[in-house]
């Protein structure tokens, strides 16, 4: 492991706390140290309150901050010489602890201080750096790890025996450290936990962690145990449609939990060859390679697609473990092993099942590691349930509050690399849904980067690129609960006696065909959403009133029109609700220039401002007052409708 430390970056770093935010987000960068908000790190300063007194101050790294991109505020300010008294109490309940650690706070507004922050002060160095380094875990993850970590690092590292965070790892850390440590010490490992370095300066500290999971690194090259057999495949997955599959194995864990969940896929070589070996039912059934990933995690993947019995196992683990006053969890897997669909990660965002997927590529590469080491062997079911119901982790994932109304569904946008299409994705994503967006534009595939949105190039009437275009959103996200059909064209001007046929089958077949195309693939998916398939079909003023010289753009959208009320007819004993928008004079899109603007409002005597706004209520229509109601309609609000047609169009006199 190469060292980030740039002279340069650091001179811009001036304060102690400046610096301990610098080398904080050089360990953050690299996922083999730390994930995910993993990990923690501080610095002792010395200064004056509001009155003048100087206090000592611990700046520990706050709950709910990634090192990644921590910044000052990210870091709790807490009084030392009472951190330094807790350490010696015989006992401290968890909420006792965050208790006396709040009160301790300097600045009201910090956040909550890590759970290790009294071991962080117990350590008499200035700098501190806690990590969960891939190599030294897989090292102690081992039969004889302790053995081996003494090997690797002589008398430079205290070794603690595994203790579960919190205030009595804090006290055995203070005992154990006092009586073990010696001036040759520049570290300390907790067993099945992860690595602390610790110096004067933070790049004393940050270095020495970089040097001693070398070692680490070092030690699994030399036992041939740094290149995982997984790692090395590259033979690419066989290609055949899953969709079907997966959005059944997603209806399934779906109903288990009780809530829509994300299922995504992972097909690559390295998962499919670990997900294929002889002995995978051993060597992925032993526990999290750290305690605190159970909480992302769970305990061990699902092997297969037998969710029944996933969940059966999980509340006999449940119930073997758990105290009288504990309410489970919900039973469904986070990590899936099939041979055929490689690594499935479940989570209720596609975020969460993103982090999983981060923690669990890394779990396989030191699970076989540790297996050529001699073994991998995790920490037992008791000690894993008390990290997995522990108060204080579960607290982390309460922050959130209640999630947005759409959070775990999965919703299929056309035309959604503008206009309406882009409103739509921009509403739908506020809500919580992850988004597949399809347009013929390939700027749709960098319209956002985030982990709950997937946009792809698909042109609709190309009924094989709609297909391809499922199977790549299905696999990203596990199904399909709302289907927004926006994509369409609104061609030139021209009567009936000057329509050519060329021009009314283009217009067909973008409005009309590529709608029942798209309808009819998304059907099996939308019959099996958690909540009911919700589908929305923008339409157009021009179908309860159309003008002249729009023959082939009104016929279209009034048989789709049509096609949806039949699809209403059809599909209610399937739970899936479909209704209409017709907006009119939407000009917040690209087919409307300023000049084209400007010409039209000249045409009728009218300024553009005017124009925009020649409605019966005087307000300007925009694709976000589309989207917003097309969002609307997919929501509980409409739970009860179905086949409805509503205007977006600020009034039509010729409508009503």
């Amino acid at each position: 492991m190469k060292s980030l430390w740039n002279d340069r970056e650091a001179q811009q770093y001036s304060s102690d706390l400046a610096l301990r935010v610098y080398t904080s987000r050089l360990l953050g960068r690299e996922p083999a140290l730390v994930l995910h908000g993993g990990g923690n790190t501080s610095v002792k300063i010395r200064e004056k309150n509001i009155v003048g007194e100087e206090e000592d101050i611990l700046y520990v790294k706050g709950s709910g901050w990634d090192l990644a991109t921590i910044e000052a505020a990210g870091f709790a300010p807490v009084r030392m010489p009472h951190l330094l008294k807790l350490a010696q109490l015989e006992s401290l309940s968890d909420p006792q602890m965050v208790n006396e650690l709040k009160t301790q706070m300097t600045r009201a507004s910090a956040p909550s201080p890590s759970v290790e922050t009294i071991l962080h002060a117990t350590l008499p160095y200035k700098y501190v750096d806690h990590t969960h380094a891939d190599a030294v875990i897989t090292i102690t993850n081992t039969p004889n790890g302790f053995d081996r970590i003494r090997e690797i690092y002589g008398d430079r590292l205290v070794i603690i025996p595994y203790v579960m965070p919190g205030f009595d790892l804090a006290r055995l850390c203070a005992q154990k450290f006092a009586a073990d440590a010696t001036d040759k010490t520049v570290g300390m490992v907790l067993m099945n936990h992860g690595l602390f370095s610790f110096g004067a300066t933070a790049r004393e500290s940050y270095e020495l962690t970089i040097e001693l999971v070398s070692l680490a690194e070092d030690y699994l090259r030399k036992h041939g145990a740094s290149s995982p057999p997984s790692a090395q495949v590259t033979t690419p997955p066989e290609d055949k449609p899953r969709r079907h599959s997966l959005a059944s194995l997603r209806h399934q864990l779906s109903q288990a939990a009780r809530f829509p969940v994300i299922l995504a896929t992972y097909r690559s070589p390295k998962t499919l060859a670990y997900a294929r070996r002889d002995d995978i039912g051993t060597i992925s059934q032993q526990g999290p390679l750290t305690p605190d990933h159970v909480i992302r995690t769970k305990r061990i993947p699902m092997l297969g697609r037998d969710v029944e019995a996933y969940t059966a196992a999980y509340k006999d683990y449940f119930q073997a473990h758990a105290a009288a006053n504990l309410t489970m969890l919900d039973p469904v897997p986070r990590v899936i092993l099939d041979p055929d669909f490689g690594m499935c990660t479940v989570g209720q965002t596609a975020k969460q099942a993103q982090i999983v997927a981060d923690i669990y590529d890394r779990t396989i590469d030191a699970i076989e590691s540790a297996t050529l080491l001699g073994g991998y062997q995790a920490l037992s079911p008791k000690d894993i349930f008390a990290v997995e119901y522990w108060d204080l982790e579960q607290a982390k994932l309460r922050q959130g509050g209640k999630p947005p109304a759409f959070t775990g569904e999965i919703a299929l946008v056309t035309g959604a690399a503008s206009g309406i299409g882009k409103a739509c994705v921009d509403s739908l994503l506020k809500r919580g849904a992850a988004v597949i967006g399809l347009d013929i534009n390939p700027q749709i595939e960098d319209l956002y980067s985030r982990a709950d949105f997937c946009g792809i190039t698909c042109n609709v009437t190309d009924e094989s690129a709609i297909l391809a275009a499922l199977e790549r959103g299905i696999e990203k996200f596990g199904g399909l609960d709302l289907l927004i059909l926006n994509a369409g064209i609104f061609p030139p001007g021209r009567s009936i006696a000057q329509l050519g046929s060329d021009e009314w089958r283009k217009v067909m077949s973008i409005n009309l065909d590529a709608n029942l195309v798209l309808m009819r693939e998304c059907h099996p998916f939308l019959k099996l959403a958690p909540k009911g398939g919700r589908v929305v079909i923008i339409g157009s003023k021009n179908v309860p009133a159309p003008g002249p010289g729009a023959a082939a753009y009104s016929a279209s959208k009034a048989a789709l029109n049509q096609l949806a009320r039949v699809a209403a007819l059809e599909w209610g004993s399937d739970r899936i609700r479909i209704n209409s928008l017709h907006p009119n004079a939407v000009f917040d899109t690209g087919l409307w220039t300023e000049e084209v603007l400007q010409a039209r409002a000249k045409h009728y005597g009218l300024t553009v401002e005017e124009y925009k706004t020649n409605n019966v209520l005087k307000v300007e229509v925009t694709s976000h007052s589309v989207a917003e109601l097309a969002a609307e309609m997919c929501g509980d609000l409409f739970a009860n409708t179905t086949a409805a047609q509503v205007p977006v169009d600020g009034g039509n006199e010729r409508v009503i």
